[in-house]
């Protein structure tokens, strides 16, 4: 059964990077500065949500993310480190909405909202396994089709 039961308002989840240039934005190709790119600040945030969310699920249940508002408003450089925090701020019958920030050594550098739902595993994969067998089986027919 999915659901939020074993979640409430308050729990916390957190994590934490330092800054390397695989995780800049010019490796990342999201702009041209050697500074932490919005994608990895996004995913340093979305581990937060995760760490905040699904310990508290039982084994057949995890959580999947599905709506993002995030505002970097501020540049990370190379060396320093990262921390990102995020509580659980309002539930649904499955949906999860948190709070998240982050931090570096010096200041706040995001902020915003992530919203998870929480799903039943083994469906969640079946639905994805019968995606690829969709896709496999498109690709295949699109080949035949210029031969």
């Amino acid at each position: 059964m999915e659901g939020t039961r074993g979640l409430r308002p308050g729990l916390t989840g957190e994590a934490e990077l330092v800054v390397t240039e695989e995780n800049t934005a010019m490796h990342l190709g999201s702009g041209q500065v050697l500074v932490l790119g919005t994608p990895a600040l996004l995913r340093l945030m979305e581990i937060a949500t995760v760490s905040a969310v699904d310990v508290h699920l039982p084994p057949d249940q995890v959580s999947v993310g599905i709506r993002v508002d995030i505002t970097h408003l501020a540049p990370t450089p190379l060396g320093l480190t990262v921390k990102a925090w995020a509580e659980i701020v309002d539930l649904g019958e499955r949906r999860v909405v948190l709070q998240v920030e982050a931090y570096d050594d010096v200041e706040k550098v995001a902020e915003g909202t992530i919203e998870r739902v929480v799903v039943d595993r083994d469906r969640f994969e079946a639905h994805v396994g019968h995606k690829l067998t969709e896709a496999a089986s498109s690709n295949l027919e699109s080949k035949e089709d210029h031969l």
